[in-house]
């Protein structure tokens, strides 16, 4: 492993773009430990036996990064290595979309070890060609729709194990109020995380914010030049502005990219990760230093959201982040962008100048509400499903179940019980029991709809009662599956600390 300091003028107005101290004392404010903790991981996940043998290089690229925050790796290729990439095909979706080079997973894995030596050959030669990602648009709840790009077999491969070497690296430098496509970090993390800073710290005022078309507007140059100051290798950067660059296919034509990262790319979520530490994490740090009152901020990918004591400082944000992000190509949507009254001390001062309740704001698929504990009065955060979104997963179950109307009932029971489990392992948030019971109820009464349409004497033989009892047979039952936010966050920071 070859290393170099990094010399470059820092992006935001600091000192050092990840000084230690500045790091830890800006996470206090979330009550997080230091992201520089996050460092409790496989270097290669588990796969067959043969790739049991794990890199122990990448722990010194690890140890080395986190040790000295503007060092540059000038030598990382020798870590894309067989065994490597051998992992990172096993660590594939097997069943995943093809790209346009139409090989699946199953037919590249008829002879793996080939294909694989022939890769990575091609690889530390400079053979290796990126090839454009597939152009597939899938519908959006408020009726548009989200492009997305699917890499080829092998692109996908390269990328996964360039993403773990980038990892042992940028998980070092990373903040902690970064959630979105980290190692060992959730939804729930970040949704955790945000409840118990709104509920602790004086937090009167919300930004709700939503970078508009992000991944579509990531500036090449910018980004390379982020990379640049920690990657040193130029076969890694090569490799990345060859995915950067090759274009995408749509209904057979190509079009080349000058802009942007293709959503679904296995490299995307991190390059966006490193894109946003730059343009706005490190600078919100800078930014909120400044501040008299508290400042809490919880990103998930382009989502975050900003809680802040006084509405000076949080109009005076706004106006910054608009001027901040148009530096780097990015701006905030308009319609998803809001700074609303939120906090513990809302509903009160609300009351008293005889105005509606507070408004809510949605984050990570559920709508925050001000709240009041029963027994006590206290302030506390409800969590519930966004109807928007709920509403549009009840129809695609209805388009699915007209599709298997005249299945077997077992076999229709268990695929649903399948959908059905999923969202409620995702949602079965402690205050969202109500959305739950009203899931499974609407989901039994369109599974019934679908049953008395097989027949004419349906809607006389299938009575509700007997539909229940069906659903009882194969549904899950609604409950309460996650912990509050408070037990769950402490629990995280206990087990993280040193």
């Amino acid at each position: 492993m070859n290393a170099n300091r990094n010399s470059d003028e820092s992006i935001v107005p600091a000192t050092s773009a990840n000084n230690g101290a500045a790091e830890a004392s800006a996470e206090s404010i979330e009550e997080r430990d230091s992201a520089k903790r996050n460092d409790v991981q496989a270097d290669l996940p588990r796969t067959p036996s043969r790739t049991q043998r794990k890199s122990s290089g990448l722990h010194g690229v690890r140890e080395a990064a986190r040790k000295d925050s503007t060092l540059r790796f000038t030598a990382l290729l020798h870590h894309i290595n067989f065994d490597c990439l051998y992992a990172a095909f096993f660590n594939l979706k097997k069943t995943a979309a093809v790209g346009v080079d139409e090989v699946t997973w199953h037919e590249y894995e008829q002879d793996v070890e080939a294909n694989i030596a022939d890769l990575h050959e091609r690889i530390h030669r400079g053979a290796y060609r990126a090839k454009p990602s597939l152009r597939i648009h899938i519908p959006k709840p408020d009726g548009r729709t989200r492009p997305l790009g699917i890499a080829s077999l092998e692109d996908k491969i390269v990328q996964q194990a360039v993403v773990w070497v980038l990892q042992s690296i940028y998980e070092q430098d990373f903040v902690g109020f970064s959630y979105g496509f980290r190692p060992g970090r959730s939804q729930h993390n970040a949704l955790d995380a945000l409840s118990v800073a709104i509920t602790s710290k004086k937090v009167n005022w919300i930004l709700d914010a939503d970078i508009e078309g992000f991944f579509d507007a990531i500036d090449h140059e910018w980004l390379i030049s982020f990379l640049e100051r920690r990657i040193g290798d130029p076969r890694i950067l090569r490799l990345i502005r060859k995915w950067l660059r090759a274009g995408v296919s749509e209904d057979g034509e190509w079009s080349p990219t000058t802009v942007g990262t293709p959503q679904g790319a296995v490299a995307s979520p991190l390059l966006a990760n490193v894109y946003l530490h730059y343009v706005f994490d490190l600078w919100i740090q800078w930014w909120r230093k400044s501040c008299r009152g508290d400042v809490v901020i919880v990103r998930y990918a382009d989502d975050f959201v900003i809680g802040f004591e006084n509405h000076n400082e949080a109009t005076a944000c706004l106006e910054a982040l608009h001027i901040r992000f148009a530096q780097f190509g990015l701006k905030l949507h308009k319609d998803k962008t809001r700074l609303i009254e939120f906090g513990k001390y809302a509903i009160e001062r609300r009351e008293r100048h005889s105005e509606s309740r507070p408004e809510t704001f949605n984050f990570l698929g559920f709508t925050h509400k001000c709240a009041q504990t029963k027994e006590h009065g206290r302030f506390t955060i409800h969590r519930h499903s966004i109807a928007k979104r709920v509403r549009a997963t009840f129809q695609k179950i209805n388009e699915q179940l007209r599709k298997r109307m005249h299945r077997p009932l077992g076999e229709t029971g268990r695929w649903l019980r399948s959908v059905v489990q999923g969202w409620l392992n995702y949602h079965a948030v402690p205050s969202n029991s109500h959305c739950l019971c009203r899931f499974v109820d609407e989901v039994t009464r369109l599974w019934l709809a679908v049953i008395r349409r097989r027949s004419q004497r349906g809607r006389s033989t299938w009575t509700w009662d007997r539909m229940q009892r069906l659903a009882r047979l194969h549904l899950p039952r609604p409950r309460i599956t996650h912990p509050y936010p408070n037990q769950r966050f402490r629990a995280r920071l206990k087990a993280g600390a040193v």
